[in-house]
């Protein structure tokens, strides 16, 4: 998806890279970033984090085509192609950025979005589970959708929609296997949890209480024999 958002970058010496380097760009309020592809040699920036949350958060995500100002320089469609955060503060921490050429097919994964009331959860008191989330495509950058919509109003228990399904022909051509599973009609089996107090009261009625012999044959068997009778 095309965006009119353009994000301007200030490039970078080789001199300036570096994780120490990379902490005082982010202490001014800017991120790292890198430039590459279309056959040309990369080349390191700077960015505004700001803008580039706002086009990860935004509708398309990731697959936002938009354009990058380079001072000094022209404008480039790019799109983010990887990204890091600060596993503490979530801060963006750097960005990867790729060069796209509009006349050519770009394979990228596109989210899918379920749409509808299934029968399966609203007649026969099912679960709706989703397989996939997402699949992947082949198309020109202009043609990326935000997202593809799979219409589930009519799946029930013993269904299942596959890619296969999807919406094909057009502008879109699917890479994912035609036969992966994406959404179908489960249920939540009861589980009966036995609690200490449970089991301890069935064990107790399951079990016949042993009836011990064992003392009053030792006192038998372990006797002392009775003393002769004596002479009169």
């Amino acid at each position: 998806m095309i965006s009119n958002e353009v994000v301007e970058a200030q490039q970078r010496t080789p001199e300036s890279r570096g994780k120490n380097e990379a902490r005082r760009v982010r202490v001014t309020g800017r991120i790292p970033a890198v430039v590459y592809g279309a056959k040309k040699d990369s080349i390191a920036v700077t960015v505004n984090p700001k803008q580039i949350t706002k086009i990860l958060h935004s509708d398309s995500g990731h697959n936002t085509i938009f354009d990058l100002q380079i001072a000094d320089g022209g404008k480039e469609k790019v799109m983010i192609v990887d990204w890091q955060y600060d596993p503490i503060k979530s801060n963006l921490l750097h960005i990867d950025l790729k060069r796209i050429d509009m006349a050519k097919t770009i394979r990228v994964a596109v989210p899918l979005q379920l749409v509808g009331e299934s029968a399966g959860v609203k007649q026969q008191g099912g679960i709706m589970d989703q397989v996939l989330r997402e699949v992947e495509i082949e198309c020109l950058p202009s043609d990326i959708p935000s997202h593809i919509d799979v219409d589930v109003s009519q799946l029930v228990f013993g269904q299942v929609i596959r890619v296969a399904d999807l919406p094909h022909g057009g502008k879109l051509k699917f890479l994912t296997p035609e036969d992966q599973a994406i959404a179908h009609i489960t249920t939540v089996k009861e589980e009966v949890v036995a609690t200490p107090e449970a089991v301890a009261a069935e064990g107790s009625a399951s079990t016949e209480p042993e009836v011990i012999k064992k003392g009053k044959q030792e006192t038998e068997e372990g006797a002392a024999p009775a003393a002769p009778a004596g002479k009169k």
